[in-house]
């Protein structure tokens, strides 16, 4: 990871991170349930921006050295890793989906 990536990836985390503490302190504090979920949104797409660069990241660094190296084996690993990331993804915006159907 360059040394640009790895700043602004730290920023947005600790970003997340504070977010995270404010919504804390927001349930102690009974606040408003709508303020909170805007709050969470806030952490989930900032960590969804953070993921997406780290995703690149290795797509063109990581991923770009194994498709050109000799190791079919490392390719193969390299790309049901990738692969499994984006099956997770889909389960989770499936599992939201369905709970937020069910209320």
């Amino acid at each position: 990871m360059d040394e640009q990536t790895r700043q602004s990836v730290t920023q947005r985390l600790a970003s997340a991170a504070g977010h995270l503490r404010g919504i804390e302190r927001m349930v102690q504090e009974d606040a408003y349930c709508i303020d909170m979920i805007r709050q969470i949104q806030a952490v989930q797409a900032a960590l969804n921006k953070v993921s997406h660069m780290m995703l690149d990241t290795h797509l063109r660094t990581c991923m770009t050295t194994a498709v050109r190296g000799p190791d079919i084996a490392e390719r193969e690993r390299m790309l049901q890793e990738v692969t499994a990331v984006f099956e997770m993804s889909t389960k989770l915006n499936l599992s939201i989906h369905k709970e937020t159907q069910k209320s």
